[in-house]
């Protein structure tokens, strides 16, 4: 029997939006997890809620669309549900979520903290002493930026900026001769441009001057939003505070205008951003037992149901949480990492392109260091004079991006400079298009991408004129890689990246370039597997030949390291290589709608998720090929995960890796991915999680035992002795 006979849809897939929620709960575990010092802890709920955010931003406002516009629910996404019933299971665990955040926070956390000399108190805990010298900061740093909105027939109801935290109040007159006769509703802005809590023991009254804090002295903090409810009166002279209520609002990021017929697609993304400004709002915050007349008259001018209302017995915007965790306390936080710089690059006046000429150059970050690799490559070709070209792909990168300056500087030095900006790169549209018009005023050649298609490959390209046998000819060389050129998340995601010279890899690295900088079409690449013309196919044909090979009775194994799992074809092709007796491992970060271990279906595969220090963003897929040893195995590094939208509406490269001692290196990865009982979680037939228990009798050495990062990072230390 095939598959499609055995199951449906629903016993055959797991629902993306659920299997995503599953994830951040897996995040939110870190939050409960002693083994993990303090403040780490404290961390990882801001990174929950700061992830939760996004969510409601993208999906949930999505959702919503689709809901309103009676969009049903597509065949070609599996295990979707009709829109509202998604809408109802992602609420439900959303609110127990918050509500397993909540008790944590006040019944673990906040206690533990304070034990350690680090307490959030309320503005009524605080005593006349700190509490004189909080009003006296109030009134000198926080009163002069605050404006009170009122609603009234003269005064329309305000915008409300998304992720904004604000009071909304009823107040009347004091005076019962005043001309408002009954309550009127005021809004009134907590200032992002402070931090979220005030240091209280930074703060001295009258002509004290403040200290400033060392790591030994208690840390006390006061949330903002209390400092400005207990200091109303001044903002509303001649009226009374009757109600107040804090609330945070979110609005819908799923504003995307239709890109065909687009003349300027520069102008297009900033017309999106616009109206991404003033988009739907898909979610309020509050505290627990609102004020019901002021929550009813949010919810009705805002257009949201009960449902859309979350109460929450913790700081509303979570995310802020990020400021205590970052205070210094190094005792209370893991020990940094210093990347090592990589075993071939360890002379840093070395001739780069020589070395790179000599063997192919894996690199793996931040356990090594992309500055001394990835940074240094661009760098040290916008400074070498037999440069004559660079080309380079940029979908995020940071503020003061290294690469922004190194091709400003090679356009400069007269180089021929390259660069494709995707523009709609979620949530760095503004910032990227700020880059363009900076590299364009530079005289780099700018192209914005493929219309309809993002270009999410991370590429570059260096052309230099070199003695080739004798003579005088151009020599290439690439960068290929699973993560963004942005130095700052380069420290903080695990990412693979390989520095080649290979003639066939540099070419179709021409190619790839000549077709999302110009108007090539069906291009033939060598080595190289692209989306979206080739990668869905080329992986099916390698997954075929893995079912071949197992039912030749050879070896047939695949291991699939990546953030997002939910492609259609390439599942249903996963659960036929199970049924003819492939082994399968999938190291799968975030969602996955596949569901293993279904007898009949999925028993040969197992899929993973590792919840660590650093964020999982490598995407590594390996297949036997009909080989014993590993040596021998068929290995690609890619910016793609198995997803729809990147094999068939991205621009995506996977890179072949040839050199035998990047396979070894490659294949140690992968096992110690699948050997950690640390960090590691086990997905269940129905989509949940169990984390994997480490076992006393592991060796205290081993993977088992350390965990990805440990073991990763000594396995990184041995490379140093690498010629």
């Amino acid at each position: 029997m095939t598959p499609d006979m055995q199951h449906d849809d629903q016993t055959k897939f797991i629902n993306r939006d659920t299997s995503w929620l599953e994830f951040n709960r897996r995040v939110l575990a870190q939050a409960f997890d002693p083994t993990i010092p303090l403040l780490e802890r404290v961390k990882f709920i801001a990174i929950f809620a700061s992830n939760l955010d996004e969510f409601f931003m993208k999906r949930i406002g999505l959702l919503k669309s689709r809901h309103r516009q009676h969009i049903a629910h597509s065949p070609s996404r599996p295990g979707e549900m009709p829109p509202l019933q998604t809408l109802h299971a992602c609420y439900e665990m959303i609110r127990g979520m918050e509500t397993e955040l909540a008790a944590n926070l006040q019944d673990e956390l906040l206690p533990k903290l304070k034990e350690q000399g680090i307490e959030i108190l309320n503005y009524d805990e605080l005593g006349k002493k700190s509490r004189k010298a909080v009003d006296e900061w109030f009134n000198l740093a926080v009163f002069p930026i605050l404006t009170p909105l009122a609603v009234d027939p003269g005064h329309r109801f305000p915008f409300i900026s998304n992720l904004s935290t604000n009071l909304g109040l009823l107040v009347e007159p004091k005076d019962s001769g005043a001309l408002i006769d009954e309550p009127r509703f005021a809004r009134l802005k907590v200032p992002d441009v402070l931090p979220a809590f005030v240091r209280v023991d930074q703060l001295r009254s009258g002509e004290e001057e403040p200290n400033e804090p060392t790591p030994d002295e208690p840390a006390r903090f006061v949330p903002l939003v209390q400092v400005i409810i207990n200091n109303l009166d001044d903002l509303f002279p001649g009226m009374r505070v009757l109600e107040v209520l804090p609330f945070r609002l979110t609005r819908s990021a799923a504003v995307e205008l239709d890109d065909e017929d687009v003349e300027d697609l520069l102008e297009h993304v900033e017309e999106e951003l616009r109206m991404r400004r003033f988009a739907n709002s898909v979610r309020i915050q509050t505290p627990p037992d609102p004020s019901p007349r002021i929550l009813d008259f949010l919810l009705n001018e805002l257009r949201l149901s009960k449902d859309d209302h979350f109460a929450l017995p913790a700081p509303l915007a979570c995310v802020d949480l990020f400021q205590i965790a970052g205070i210094d306390r190094p005792d209370l936080q893991t020990m940094p990492w210093k990347p090592v710089r990589p075993a071939a690059l360890m002379d840093p006046e070395a001739d780069m392109f020589a070395r790179i000429r000599e063997r192919d150059i894996l690199v793996h970050h931040p356990y090594e260091s992309f500055s001394d690799s990835v940074e240094r490559f661009i760098s040290a070709a916008a400074d070498d004079p037999d440069v004559l070209a660079i080309k380079l792909t940029l979908y995020r990168t940071s503020q003061d991006s290294p690469f922004v300056d190194s091709l400003v500087r090679a356009a400069e030095e007269g180089k021929q400079v390259a660069c494709l900006v995707e523009l709609r790169a979620r949530f760095d549209e503004e910032k990227n298009v700020t880059f363009a018009r900076q590299l364009e005023a530079a005289g780099v050649h700018v192209a914005y991408g493929v219309l309809g298609l993002k270009t999410h490959s991370k590429c570059s390209l260096v052309v230099r004129r070199e003695k080739i046998q004798g003579n005088w000819g151009l020599r290439t060389y690439a960068h290929l890689g699973t993560g963004n050129y942005h130095p700052k998340t380069a420290q903080l995601y695990t990412d693979l990246g390989l520095l080649t010279a290979h003639e066939k890899i540099t070419s179709d690295v021409v190619r790839l370039f000549n077709m999302i900088t110009g108007l090539s079409t069906g291009q033939h690449y060598d080595k190289l597997v692209v989306a979206p013309d080739h990668m869905r196919n080329r992986f099916i044909q390698l997954i075929d030949n893995e079912i071949e090979n197992a039912r030749k009775g050879k070896p047939a194994y695949i291991y699939a390291k990546m953030n997002s799992m939910e492609d259609r074809m390439i599942t249903e092709k996963l659960y036929e290589a199970s049924q003819a007796g492939v082994k399968i491992d999938l190291v799968v970060r975030g969602f996955c709608c596949l569901r293993p271990g279904v007898p009949g279906l999925s028993e040969n595969i197992t899929v993973r998720s590792i919840i660590g220090r650093f964020l999982e963003h490598s995407r590594l897929y390996i297949f036997a090929d009909g080989n014993d040893s590993p040596q021998e195995y068929l290995y690609f590094i890619s910016s793609a995960d198995w997803m729809y939208r990147n094999l068939s509406n991205r621009v995506e490269a996977a890179c072949p890796i040839l050199d035998p001692d990047a396979k070894r290196r490659l294949w140690e990865l992968a096992d110690i991915t699948l050997r950690d009982r640390r960090r590691s979680w086990l997905m269940q037939t129905e989509g949940s999680y169990e984390r994997i228990r480490a076992s006393e009798h592991d060796d205290p050495d081993s993977p088992e035992q350390l965990g990805t990062f440990m073991a990763l990072m000594r396995a990184t230390m041995s490379t140093r002795s690498m010629p």
